[in-house]
């Protein structure tokens, strides 16, 4: 009788685990495609505490608020640029990985660049004054030679 028990149970617990792994929902192709849709848009978006990270890449408590916020956006029919439109005018183009090439850009986009440029003009004026003033070294020596050679003539 014991072992009659035994497997009554073995069943039971086959079923109910069976019956546990039936339950769990399967992600549909539409909640899949909505994933990737807000992968893409997250990853285009940036994290405004880490700054140097995208919406998708950040575990800052504020990026959270953020990504529900795209999330909630996204299901109640907004477009990927409706989204990124509202996000720049609460938030500013900072709020864009990528932001656009605007006149209140332009200092973001070729500040970089004008630094290395001014760096390579400083670096080549240092390197021209360099080679037009005398080796203190050779004239220095050529001076001390000169001498010992006047002092042991004469």
């Amino acid at each position: 009788m014991t072992r009659a028990r035994a497997n009554v149970c073995a069943v039971f617990a086959m079923l109910a685990l069976s019956a546990g792994a039936h339950g769990a929902k399967m992600d549909s192709p539409a909640d899949l495609a909505f994933d990737a849709r807000m992968r893409e848009l997250e990853s285009e978006l940036r994290c405004l505490v880490c700054q140097n990270q995208t919406l998708a890449d950040s575990n800052a408590d504020l990026a959270d608020d953020l990504r529900r916020e795209v999330r909630t956006l996204a299901r109640s029919g907004k477009s990927d640029d409706e989204i990124k439109a509202y996000l720049v005018q609460r938030y500013g183009d900072f709020v864009l990985y990528r932001p656009p090439v605007r006149r209140s850009t332009l200092l973001l986009w070729g500040g970089p660049f004008a630094l290395l440029a001014g760096g390579a003009l400083l670096w080549s004026v240092v390197l021209r004054r360099r080679q037009r003033l005398p080796d203190p070294t050779v004239v220095a020596g050529d001076d001390a030679l000169e001498r010992a050679r006047r002092a042991l003539d004469g």
